[in-house]
């Protein structure tokens, strides 16, 4: 195990699963490549069979041998011992989409729960697609509307399974319209950073920075140099007004520091310049 947190992987929805693969590769290659124990979580969907045999032969077909499904369908279930050691067991977890709130009101505060956590602090990969992205972060978006503009009543919120604190993430982003929802949450949570991941696209997050992968884009929404908004005043069905509020959009080869909240515009030189005031 390693001695620093591992990478969280977290795909904007419908990544590849025909051609390259190339999220899923990276996914992999960062829990241990041909070696890695993958283990695919489908507490999120209704359909786990379904989900889980189309994720092991994916997987299966990119090189990894040992790859396992594992459903949870009650808490009894998520604080049995042998929930635990199939976390313990596995070098990257991977979380399908579904619905995000299926996966916080089974799994939260339950003992896998608390594995999950021993994992990724022990420097297993955590990856999730969708709804598994979406229950990455402290409050995530539970519902909302598409293609519209900001207001208070067009998005549902709710606590997160915490494994990525400061931000609030959307997925399906560019394809289903969600900036407006997006801005509505930021709006009511000016201290969490907005992501909104396209599909076919994902955020590595290591060491306090992401960078961005796949074919679509990241689409940061940051609030915290916001002027002005007339959100103590306005009624939930009345549009918004937010001054000041930052908009990055990032494609493949950039990335983001979370906690300066500064894009970045060349990840390989920004990681070489990193790699080096390390070792000086």
């Amino acid at each position: 195990m390693s001695d620093r947190p591992g990478p969280l992987v977290i795909i904007g929805g419908a990544e590849d699963k025909h051609g390259e693969c190339r999220i899923l590769r990276e996914f992999v290659r960062l829990g241990g490549g041909s070696a890695a124990r993958v283990l695919v979580m489908t507490v999120a969907t209704e359909y786990p069979v379904e989900a889980g045999a189309r994720y092991i032969e994916v997987f299966q077909r990119i090189g990894v041998a040992d790859v396992r499904m594992f459903d949870v369908s009650s808490r009894e279930a998520a604080n049995r011992d042998s929930a635990v050691a199939y976390i313990r067991d596995a070098t990257c977890i991977f979380f399908t989409g579904g619905d995000q709130l299926r996966i916080t009101k089974l799994l939260g505060g339950t003992r896998i729960d608390a594995a999950l956590h021993d994992a990724l602090a022990q420097g297993v990969v955590l990856g999730g697609t969708s709804a598994g992205a979406s229950m990455m972060s402290s409050t995530m978006i539970v519902d909302g509307e598409s293609e519209t503009n900001p207001r208070i009543s067009v998005v549902e919120m709710a606590p997160g399974m915490e494994f990525l604190d400061g931000v609030v993430i959307d997925q399906h982003f560019a394809q289903r319209g969600r900036l407006g929802r997006l801005m509505a949450a930021v709006a009511q949570y000016p201290h969490h950073l907005g992501l909104g991941i396209d599909e076919d696209t994902a955020i590595i997050v290591e060491d306090g920075a992401f960078r961005v992968i796949g074919s679509g884009a990241v689409s940061v929404v940051d609030a915290g140099a916001m002027t002005h908004s007339n959100l103590d005043h306005v009624r939930p069905d009345e549009s918004l007004a937010l001054c000041g509020v930052k908009l990055h959009i990032l494609p493949e080869g950039y990335g983001f520091h979370l906690r300066t909240r500064q894009p970045i515009t060349d990840w390989r030189a920004w990681t070489e310049r990193h790699a080096k005031e390390l070792t000086t």
